[in-house]
């Protein structure tokens, strides 16, 4: 027996958003992978890899940028500033596999 269909729309609440987009993204990223294998599917697979140093990176450059591993105690602009920064690398993350 399946779970019921829940009704997709903005989660309002910010801590439950996060902690839904993370356990859905993972799960994402899980059946991902099983499908690389299923399938043989070598690509899928890199931009797997690519992504998660992607994010590695991006986590890094926060503490780095920052100097703190709590982005709740940023101030408001340090937190716009750092929205730009990542706007503008998924952008070129998009760019990039548009060209391929």
């Amino acid at each position: 027996m399946g779970r019921g269909k829940i009704e997709i729309k903005r989660i309002e609440n910010p801590t439950n958003r996060q902690v839904t987009y993370s356990k859905r993204r993972s799960g994402i990223f899980k059946k991902a992978k099983e499908l690389t294998i299923l399938c043989d599917a070598q690509t899928l697979q890199e931009e797997l890899k690519k992504q998660k140093q992607i994010n590695s990176r991006l986590k890094k450059e926060i503490r780095q940028r920052t100097g703190q591993d709590d982005l709740n105690e940023l101030t408001f602009e340090e937190l716009r500033s750092l929205e730009a920064n990542l706007l503008s690398s998924v952008e070129i993350v998009r760019l990039r596999k548009v060209m391929w």
